[in-house]
Order: C-alpha cells, then sequence, then structure tokens
C-alpha cells in the first residue's frame, strides 16, 4: 500500500490552516488591519475551496460508501483520532466557509477594526467549527467545542458595552455549565463502553449488559443535555436571545451557525449509537427529543409574538429553528431528515443575513448610535478606527426593503423562497410515512410549525411597518459596497436554493440515508488501514 493520496489530507485542512492562520496574526499589531484582514480572508478562502473539493469528493464516493477516513498520527480507530468527512459533513464545512466568508467581507469597514484580535478569534472560531463537523471521537468532539466556545466568547464581548458584557456573562456562563456536563457525559460513556469513537461505540454497544446499558443511557443522556443547551432546547435555551441581540451584528450571524452545532452533534451521535434500525437501544431519546422540539418551537413562537426589537426577534427565530430541527431528528424518517436539512441551510443562511440588516436597519432609526466608543487605552490601540462614511447608493432604501422582505419570506416560509419549499417538503414527509397513516405526532409537529410561521410572520411585519412606513421620512443611511454585498450574496443563495431545489434535495435525501446506515461507518472507520512503515529498501510495503 502507498502513502496516503493528498485528497486524504484534505480533511486535516479544515483544522489546520485556521489554527496556524489565528496563530500566526495573534504577534501582529492592529495597524497592520490590512494585513490581518487578507490573511484572514485568503484562509477563508481556502476552507471555501477545500470545502468544495470534499463535497465533491464524498458526493461522487472517491472513497467508499462516499466516507473519507483520516487516521491522525497514523494510530488505526477506535485507538487514535479519527477524521471523518461524509456527505452531511462536507454540506456543514461549506456552509460555514460561506457564512465566515460574508460575514468577514462584511465587518471589514467597521467591526473588526474595534478592538483587538479579531481575526484571530475569528480563525479559531472556524477551527473549533470544522473540527467539530470532522470529527468522529466524543472527547475530541468536547476539545473542538471548547475552541470554539472560546473563540466565541472574546468575539461576544467584542466592542464591548454594559449590555454586551452583561449578556456575554450569560453566555460564558452556560456555556461553562453545559462543558461540564459534556465532560460528565464523556467520562461516563468511556468508563462503560472502553471508547469514545462514535462508530466504535455504535459497535459496542449492543453487546454490553443491563448494568452497562443504564449507565450508558445516564452519560447519553447528561452528554445530549449539553448538546441540547448550545442547540438551544427549551428550556435550557433561555439565554440566545439575549445574546443575539447584544452581540454585533457580524458575530451574530455565526451564532446563528454555531446553534446548529448541537443539532449537528445530535444528529451525528443519536444516528450512530442508537438507531431505530434494532437492538436494545434503538430508539433511545428520540421520544423526548421530539416533544423537547415541540415545545422549543412553542417556546419560539411566542418569544417572537413578544419582541420588540429586531436581534431578539431573530434569536427567537433561531430558537424555532432549532426546535423544529430536533423534532424532526426525534420523529426519526430518512426523508424526513432530507427535508430538516433543507430547512436547515435556508434558515440558516436567511436569519445571517437578517441579523447583518440589523445594522443598516439601526443607522435609519438611530444613525451612528451602533458605533461603539473604543479608547484606544481600554484596548492599548496605537489609532483608533474612524467611523466608516460610506457612500449614498442610489435605492438603498429599495434594496434594505426587499432584502429585509427576502429574510421575512424565508424564515417564515412564505412562498416562494426556499422556507416555503422546506417546510412543503416537511409536510409532504410527515404526511406521506413508509408505512401507515400519519400520526398524532406528524399532525403536531406541522401544527406547530404553521403557528410558528404565523407568529414570525405578525412579529416581523409589525417591525417592518414601523421602520420602513410608520417611521415617517427616513433618511437613506450611507453604506459601503463590502457591507451590502455579504447581504445580497446570502440571499441570493437562498433563491438558489429555491431554484435548485431538485438537485440540493436529492443530495440531502443521499446524506440521510447513509445516516440512517451506521455499518457503513463503522465498517469505514474501524477497516481503514494505517500506512505502513517504509521496508528495508525505502520503498513502503
Amino acid at each position: 500500500m502507498s502513502a496516503l493520496a493528498w485528497q486524504q489530507h484534505l480533511l486535516l485542512l479544515p483544522v489546520i490552516v485556521p489554527l496556524l492562520t489565528g496563530a500566526l496574526l495573534i504577534p501582529v499589531n492592529e495597524k497592520h488591519h490590512q494585513r490581518k484582514y487578507a490573511a484572514n480572508l485568503l484562509s477563508t478562502l481556502i476552507l471555501l475551496g477545500c470545502a468544495l473539493a470534499l463535497f465533491n469528493l464524498s458526493d461522487k464516493e472517491y472513497w467508499p460508501s462516499g466516507i473519507g477516513v483520516y487516521l491522525a498520527a497514523n494510530w488505526s480507530a477506535p485507538y487514535g483520532i479519527a477524521l471523518v468527512a461524509d456527505r452531511l459533513a462536507a454540506l456543514m464545512l461549506m456552509l460555514t466557509a460561506v457564512l465566515a466568508l460574508a460575514v468577514l467581507v462584511f465587518s471589514a469597514s467597521r467591526w473588526s477594526r474595534i478592538g483587538v484580535h479579531f481575526h484571530s478569534l475569528f480563525q479559531f472560531l472556524l477551527m473549533g467549527l470544522n473540527g467539530a463537523f470532522l470529527t468522529n471521537d466524543l472527547f475530541n468532539l468536547f476539545v473542538f467545542f471548547e475552541v470554539m466556545l472560546a473563540a466565541s466568547y472574546g468575539l461576544v464581548l467584542h466592542g464591548y458595552n454594559v449590555d454586551r458584557i452583561r449578556a456575554g456573562m450569560q453566555y460564558i456562563t452556560v456555556n461553562l455549565v453545559a462543558s461540564f456536563l459534556f465532560l460528565i457525559g464523556v467520562a461516563l460513556i468511556y468508563a462503560t463502553a472502553g471508547t469514545l469513537n462514535i462508530s466504535d461505540l455504535g459497535a459496542r454497544a449492543g453487546a454490553l449488559g443491563h448494568d452497562e446499558l443504564s449507565l450508558l443511557k445516564i452519560g447519553a443522556g447528561i452528554l445530549a443535555l449539553a448538546f441540547l443547551t448550545k442547540s438551544a432546547m427549551w428550556p435550557l435555551g433561555f439565554w440566545l436571545p439575549t445574546t443575539y441581540a447584544a452581540a454585533s451584528p457580524p458575530v451574530a450571524a455565526m451564532l446563528v451557525l454555531m446553534t446548529k452545532v448541537g443539532v449537528y452533534a445530535m444528529l451525528r451521535v443519536w444516528l450512530q449509537v442508537f438507531p431505530e434500525s434494532g437492538g436494545p437501544l434503538a430508539g433511545f431519546g428520540y421520544t423526548a427529543l421530539f416533544y423537547g422540539g415541540l415545545l422549543t418551537i412553542l417556546f419560539g413562537g411566542v418569544g417572537m409574538l413578544a419582541s420588540q426589537t429586531p436581534g431578539r426577534i431573530a434569536g427567537y427565530g433561531a430558537i424555532v429553528s432549532s426546535g423544529t430541527l430536533l423534532a424532526v431528528i426525534g420523529h426519526g424518517q430518512p426523508d424526513l431528515i432530507a427535508a430538516g436539512l433543507f430547512y436547515m441551510l435556508g434558515s440558516t443562511l436567511a436569519t445571517a443575513a437578517f441579523m447583518l440588516l440589523i445594522e443598516f436597519i439601526e443607522r435609519i432609526r438611530t444613525p451612528g448610535a451602533s458605533l461603539l466608543a473604543v479608547t484606544m487605552e481600554a484596548f492599548a490601540i496605537d489609532e483608533k478606527p474612524e467611523e466608516p462614511v460610506g457612500v449614498g447608493i442610489p435605492g438603498t432604501l429599495a434594496f434594505l426593503g426587499l432584502a429585509f422582505a427576502a429574510c421575512a419570506m424565508v424564515i417564515t416560509g412564505l412562498p416562494p423562497l426556499s422556507g416555503f419549499i422546506a417546510k412543503f417538503s416537511l409536510f409532504h414527509a410527515l404526511l406521506n410515512p413508509v408505512s401507515g397513516e400519519p400520526g398524532l405526532q406528524a399532525w403536531a409537529l406541522m401544527g406547530l410549525v404553521i403557528a410558528a410561521g404565523l407568529a414570525g410572520i405578525i412579529s416581523l411585519m409589525r417591525f417592518g411597518v414601523r421602520t420602513f412606513w410608520a417611521a415617517g421620512t427616513v433618511v437613506p443611511p450611507r453604506l459601503q459596497l463590502s457591507e451590502l454585498a455579504p447581504v445580497a450574496a446570502l440571499l441570493l443563495l437562498c433563491v438558489g436554493l429555491t431554484v435548485l431545489a431538485g438537485p440540493v434535495t436529492d443530495y440531502l435525501q443521499r446524506a440521510a440515508d447513509s445516516l440512517h446506515q451506521p455499518g457503513r461507518y463503522i465498517e469505514r472507520v474501524l477497516g481503514e488501514p494505517v500506512v505502513p512503515a517504509p521496508g528495508a529498501n525505502g520503498e513502503r510495503q
């Protein structure tokens, strides 16, 4: 067997590139802002290219079953660290890179120049996100979660004010508690099964005795509490609306994606370790996950109706999105998972665009009020960045109005954009189960999704009328093209999801089908051979 092909090493790049970039940018003085921005941008573009390559390789099944495995340090699983790239992981890597690129360009003229180490923290955040999507080991999932969260702590407090500090302290405290629970759950699982490799855990779980199974369920339940806190399931998601409203717009846009990491972890771990295909652990926790998702949708819908500020409206909208995805996972239907992933793509892009759009809306309502007064003494910066003047772009108000309408349509699921297609796909899957007729669970989920969409329509329409219509004479804000372009790009991607709904749905169905076949992951991860040592003649044996 020869050395690894270059395609195999692509699995390592989404972790290594942001790690090295973030570390190299730390000693660079903030006076060299443009250089730091250029390095950050180059790294993010590399991540996007790598994500596209992995997307193509996994879908074309360059690796068996479309599952690529990288054995770190050449230690075979489950003893070493295994990185796994399948269709779902590649999709999440691409979503991360696209959203990061939009946020980075948006922040170039203002937010990245306030405070210090924005670019390093941004790259460490991407490292944590990418690692969480690629790792196949629970302890390393914990490590990447902590890298992601540690970077997000600094970013949430970036450009601090009183509200941001108060919300940041709450955010940090809640996530530290969740991390503690994560570690306890991991320890109990390892003590019971003797492994933390997700695929190996799925292979061993069925052979455990009654007492070991009980302890494994306790550990998995504690682990689920950590995942569900990060994915903002009710009542664990009380922290999210306040954090979204207080964070700067580009950071809030990245938080939208971070909320989905907990959902991804639940999907990845539960479908491999607790599949519904049979065995003593079949279906463990799915009922609680389903009804918890329903309560989360209800909580988010009521919160949207009660909110007056755009940040809190977006926060509760993200809670509705998380609740829908958790209920979809709890329902356990493969074609419903595919529809849920389509819904996740559209809602994440639209909510992130809405968080960026809030910056422009605040300039309409109170021009200049969102610029933070940051002193040179506070951050030891030699030169304080000036407020970007911007230019008067023709049709600015028309763009803002159309962008707001597009965000509202996707978030609430109104036709004809991707939000409507996603909800239509969800309802179609619920009304056409694999066997039998739709039950009470299906009708309850459809009813709450419709009710939450109606609540979102009322809330966003009320805010839009107050902002664009009833506010009297509105002076068009002066904007940078680098601020408008990311918002437009994210919304155009939502339009692209609408136009290409067929091919995208087919891809997501293939990803969902693969997730419901845990045996393939066990075979690929545990059967991946190490690279043999060179022989005496210098050739590999």
